[in-house]
Parts: C-alpha cells; structure tokens; sequence
C-alpha cells in the first residue's frame, strides 16, 4: 500500500456576515490562519460526543482527538463568524498513518481490522477499500442547530467533486444513510448494522455526484 501524496489545495471562501452559515474546507499549511476553527470543531467534538453522549473517548484540555486527525487530516467546519457549529472529518483512504507495529489507515477500514478496541470488526461484508479517489468522511459532529448537517454533506460532495473524487465512505448511526438518501445520493451500506456500549453504528458509501443534482 503506498502512503498518500496530500496536494495543498486553496479554497476562497466568499466574505459573510459574522450571524450567516458559512461552510470553510480547512486543510494544513494553507489554512492555518483560520486554524482556531478546527480547535473549536474539536472542542465541540469533545461537548458533544464525551459529555453529552458520554462516549469514552480521549481527551484532553477541552478537545477530543486520535490518530486520524493528523496533519493531513482535511476539515468541513460549519461555523456563524467564529462560532462553530458543525464539523467533520475527511481523510482519503490510502492514507497511511504511523508506523512501526501500528500503522493506521482510516477508521471503517482499521475497526475491520480489529485495531480499535471496543469498535464493532464485522462492519464491512468485504475488504474496506484503499483507493486514491475514495475518501473516509467520521466525526461527524453538530451543535444541534437544524439544517447544519445537511450542508456540511452538500459542502463535501462538492469538494470532493472538484477533485474528481468517486466516492465517499460514511459511519454513523443508520438515520445518517437516510438524511443522505433524501439529499439525492444513493448509499450502499458496506456491512450490517453494528454496535457497541455507544450505540448502533453503519458504514455505507455515497458516490460522489455533480453538485447540482443534489437539492
């Protein structure tokens, strides 16, 4: 398996009024100006899924983070003037993480694997893809504001169509498929309904299409 080649990308984000939804792409070195919106989106991680949702995850200083978000790591923050409120994580899915006796890859594909303790292994009937143009979206996160959610998927499928991406691998519980299905994309879940202490859980992937058909 070769290791990722990250391509730095520029992304212009049109001048909003600090009260109006605005949906950044964030990635290293380039947006490291606006860097202080992917703390708040682990921050927000942190609130939502550690004291909220009581997951046993780490975390430390305020923020949730692990291995995969790294300084290749691509980041959708949804956020009104310097308040975020929605985010998620995107990584390709020949990216190689670590190494030594761990090498991680990305979350659906290393759970499969039996690497991350207290995640379900039966996720994915086949083997979880390694492909250039097939990228992993998790952490899906939002504050609970309505309309958010949705998008940050329009937001990513249009990103990952201008790099000419074929298609996205989503986990989360099942009424994350369905919100994707009445957006006008055609997910195919990879395995079975799974779950664990956290919940019930579903990997399922979306082509990548034409932004215009999504609504």
């Amino acid at each position: 398996m070769k290791a990722a080649n990250f391509e730095t990308v520029s992304h212009v984000v049109p001048t909003v009024a600090d009260d109006d939804l605005s949906i950044r792409i964030l990635q290293l070195p380039g947006d490291a100006p606006h860097w202080q919106l992917v703390m708040r989106f682990l921050e927000l991680r942190k609130q939502v899924f550690v004291n909220d949702m009581k997951w046993q995850l780490f975390h430390d200083e305020g923020i949730e983070f692990e291995q995969y978000d790294t300084i290749g790591t691509i980041y959708i923050i949804a956020h009104r003037g310097e308040k975020v409120v929605g985010g998620a994580r995107l990584k390709r899915t020949d990216c190689l993480i670590g190494h030594g006796k761990y090498v991680y890859t990305y979350m659906i594909r290393d759970a499969c694997y039996d690497l991350l303790p207290g995640m379900p292994n039966n996720l994915c009937y086949d083997e979880p893809p390694v492909d250039h143009d097939i990228w992993e979206l998790t952490r899906f996160t939002v504050s609970g504001e309505p309309g958010v959610a949705p998008e940050i998927l329009k937001r990513t499928n249009a990103y990952l169509h201008g790099l000419q991406g074929k298609a996205c691998l989503f986990l989360g519980p099942p009424a994350f498929m369905r919100m994707a299905k009445k957006l006008g994309f055609m997910p195919e879940p990879l395995g079975p309904i799974s779950g664990n202490e956290d919940g019930r859980f579903l990997a399922f992937k979306c082509a990548v299409i034409p932004p215009e058909l999504v609504p």
